[in-house]
């Protein structure tokens, strides 16, 4: 994909999965990864002790923003080759 072809909302794949623009700057891109994903919540039980409960989580709730509650991450200008309109264009 071209750096003109992205905006806000966009829904791209790569080899990783499927993501969703939230950032078009100058130069690169900004995206959320809309696969399921390690959840970590974390809790204090009756004596104060910290506890962490991890969990794969698909949950679309996840996904709203900004702010989001998943990093973002930054694709460059280089890596928009990687970048596809579709899954079928994706390599095997």
């Amino acid at each position: 994909m071209e750096h003109a072809d992205f905006h806000i909302g966009l829904e791209f794949f790569t080899g990783a999965g499927k993501w969703r623009c939230t950032d078009v700057g100058t130069r690169v891109i900004v995206a959320i990864s809309l696969e399921p994903r390690e959840t970590v919540r974390v809790h204090y039980d009756e004596n104060g002790e910290r506890r962490e409960e991890r969990f794969m989580s698909n949950d679309p709730r996840d996904l709203l923003g900004p702010p989001y509650s998943v990093a973002e991450y930054v694709f460059a200008e280089y890596d928009l080759d990687g970048c596809y309109a579709t899954a079928d264009e994706v390599p095997h």
